[in-house]
């Protein structure tokens, strides 16, 4: 973003915003894909309004840093509004038969496992970070939900298939990067 597009949202919207507006546009999102799961224009709409909220990811952090505005709070609920999106929307999916429970459930077993360590960690007055590896879980999870999301071919593509492709690569990435944090918590208590 530019310096002058970035002071002019600074004035108006915080990086907590973003957050919290990432959050409260999941039950519409929920809804969309649930109540019109066969129709494919609200889908692509659906899909414009999911990637807006996948963007305010990236802009909540470019706002912050620009604004050198990071909070506890902000700190506390940027990893769970991506958590809250795309559980959420990965249990639409699997209750429309758009994904297969199976995988969206070792996804789900794998953040409340890091959820909790991350609970440990603390209490033991530790910090576990996210890494490259967390971001590239993100990512994918991202780009799996949303061409899942449109499931009908678009644009010569077959959405449906890309989108199971991507949630097997993305349940890969996500137990190799709950492995390495179990790993790095416990070398680091030894």
């Amino acid at each position: 973003m530019s310096s002058k597009l970035l002071s002019f949202f600074s004035r108006w919207v915080t990086p907590n915003q973003l957050t919290l507006l990432r959050i409260f546009v999941v039950p519409i999102l929920y809804g969309l894909i649930f109540f019109y799961q066969e129709d494919h224009l609200i889908l692509l709409a659906t899909w414009v309004l999911y990637v807006f909220a996948c963007l305010t990811d990236y802009w909540d952090g470019v706002l912050a840093r620009y604004q050198n505005n990071t909070s506890r709070l902000g700190k506390l609920l940027d990893p769970v509004a991506d958590k809250i999106l795309l559980a959420s929307l990965m249990i639409a999916l699997v209750e429309v038969d758009r994904a297969p429970g199976a995988l969206v459930t070792l996804i789900l077993m794998r953040e409340l496992s890091i959820t909790g360590l991350r609970a440990v960690a603390a209490a033991e007055g530790r910090v576990i970070s996210a890494n490259s590896g967390g971001k590239l879980k993100t990512f994918s999870q991202m780009f799996a939900v949303g061409f899942l999301m449109i499931h009908y071919p678009t644009l010569w593509l077959p959405c449906h298939e890309i989108g199971i492709i991507l949630l097997w690569f993305a349940t890969g990435v996500t137990l190799w990067t709950g492995w390495q944090y179990f790993r790095e918590f416990y070398y680091e208590s030894n």
